[in-house]
């Protein structure tokens, strides 16, 4: 049996040696002897900053058959992470697509391929390094590729961004794809943090060997390729129509992404079932690294064991709420625009989280019956502000509190394409229930973490793409409303919020469409 020890709190100097000391101790006071013990999870506690503690959870091997005395000593049974494969005989009439190479595609492919279903993926972008020198482009001469930007290419919006893995869903399995990950080339400590991360510049080359092995399997990645009609024979899609042309389709996974918003438009026209879900939108907010570091540690900051400081923040007013959002120490915000004559950021991190200035959202909850609407006015609001030319509007923290727009930013300079910003009033741009929403929510932020309202901070705009807008119903056999063989999937799909969880709901369709076809393989 697996057990895992939890909370067992040491200065977080203290070698992790002890942990494992503490876990054996713990098992033997209610009679079991631990044979291997590995560390299982480690986070932060950094509540009082002059005695800052890493909090470990232990897993251990015993021989114990019995999980009956556990919550006596805080431990639990492991739950099973693997992912059981159920294969089913009906015969797929042509090979399975797979539209979309984010976390969710590629991880639905990917498994499909291993088991011999020869998936076909369809990928409106890029593959990952030939969409990196789109970017650059982007960030040198302005001009933008509506089809294979920060939004859309090999890896997903999550490509471009700090690579975090953090997930509040409780499924064991989520274990399983960041052992995957690791597989295919990140680091360990994934496996092991609480607040695992990847960073951009070992993420596109994950994203690259996965690729690699799906086309090594038999499966094949069609870039560059954007869907443009589903036909259907009654309820059964039957092949999909793109700029390439007809490819024929067994089954078809829908893992466009959140952003792909004629996809939605295609969809709703089509009569497919969706509904508008509750999404974010605001500002990132800048501070330096150095000073998020000295609020969160203390005289602690800067001790590489620690790293940089990570922040988590939230308010709630009646029925809203307005929290931090994808922090990225040592970051930048990026320009994430993916269509013309809008201005869109995120935030990204490379590994080292190494840079001089820290960032995250600072988004506000909004309902709205036309969101994609609502996202796009915001976001040419922001182009407006901006200037045009991708220019970004931005104001120092002090004026926006203040109702005024008059300082450059001095001490905290933005890292938006480069420095390509503007100072703009951004109340000007935002509905006043947004503007007011979010001044209070740093307000309380500030008096949370010493120094996170400072004036001299730096706000750009605007954030409106941490969510799908929409859910594409399914039932509960993962396909959509009244379809045989459209899984809708991941975050696109509204039933993810990130790369693990992504990566996690295209694992579960997968599985679903094993389990009822036999592999195209044994056609």
């Amino acid at each position: 049996m697996n057990v895992i020890v939890k909370n067992i709190s040491l200065p977080y100097r203290e070698s992790s040696d002890k942990a494992i000391y503490k876990a054996k101790v713990r098992l033997k006071k209610i009679g079991i002897t631990a044979k291997e013990c590995s560390i299982y999870r480690r986070s932060v506690d950094a509540r009082r900053k002059n005695n800052i503690l890493f909090v470990y959870s232990v897993l251990c091997k015993c021989d114990c058959k019995s999980a009956e005395r556990l919550s006596e000593i805080d431990a639990v049974v492991e739950a099973a992470g693997s992912v059981d494969i159920c294969f089913g005989s009906e015969r797929l009439q042509n090979r399975p697509i797979v539209c979309g190479f984010g976390p969710c595609g590629m991880f639905s492919a990917l498994l499909l391929a291993e088991n011999g279903y020869m998936p076909i993926v369809i990928e409106r972008g890029s593959d990952v390094f030939e969409r990196k020198k789109e970017v650059e482009k982007f960030y040198k001469t302005g001009i933008l590729n509506p089809e294979s930007n920060i939004q859309f290419g090999a890896g997903g919006a999550g490509s471009f961004s700090d690579g975090k893995l953090i997930t509040r869903i409780n499924d064991s399995r989520q274990r399983y794809v960041l052992t995957r990950l690791c597989e295919f080339g990140a680091p360990s400590d994934i496996l092991i943090k609480a607040k695992p991360h990847i960073g951009t510049d070992k993420l596109l080359f994950i994203c690259d060997n996965i690729a690699r092995r799906i086309t090594m399997l038999g499966g094949e990645i069609l870039y560059n390729t954007k869907l443009r009609e589903i036909k259907k024979s009654g309820e059964k899609v039957v092949c999909v129509v793109t700029d390439r042309g007809e490819i024929p389709c067994g089954c078809l996974v829908l893992a466009t992404g959140h952003s792909a918003r004629d996809t939605y438009s295609y969809l709703q026209k089509s009569g497919y079932m969706l509904e508008p879900k509750p999404f974010s939108v605001g500002v990132r907010i800048e501070h330096l690294r150095e000073d998020i570091d000295k609020a969160m540690y203390g005289d602690c900051a800067g001790d590489p064991i620690l790293g940089p400081a990570e922040y988590s923040l939230s308010k709630r007013v009646g029925d809203r709420g307005v929290y931090s959002f994808c922090m990225c120490p040592g970051g930048t915000v990026v320009a994430a625009a993916g269509e013309e004559n809008a201005v869109v950021t995120n935030g990204m991190s490379e590994y080292a989280r190494n840079g001089v200035n820290s960032n995250s959202a600072i988004a506000v909850s909004v309902t709205s019956d036309n969101p994609m609407e609502f996202q796009r006015m915001l976001e040419r609001n922001a182009f407006r502000l901006g200037g045009g030319g991708y220019t970004a509007p931005c104001i120092t923290l002090g004026d926006f509190m203040n109702d005024r727009c008059k300082n450059e930013p001095k001490r905290v300079l933005p890292t938006y394409m480069n420095g390509n910003t503007r100072v703009a009033d951004l109340q000007s741009g935002l509905p006043k229930d947004i503007t007011e929403m979010l001044k209070i929510g740093i307000s309380s932020f500030g008096r949370a973490l010493k120094g996170f309202d400072s004036p001299d901070s730096v706000l750009t705009g605007f954030e409106t793409r941490t969510s799908a807008p929409f859910r594409i119903m399914r039932n509960e056999n993962m396909t959509a409303i009244d379809n045989d063989n459209l899984y809708p999937a991941g975050e696109g799909a509204g039933y993810a919020g990130g790369i693990t969880s992504a990566a996690l709901d295209g694992v579960k369709v997968a599985l679903k469409i094993m389990e009822r076809y036999r592999s195209y393989s044994e056609k």
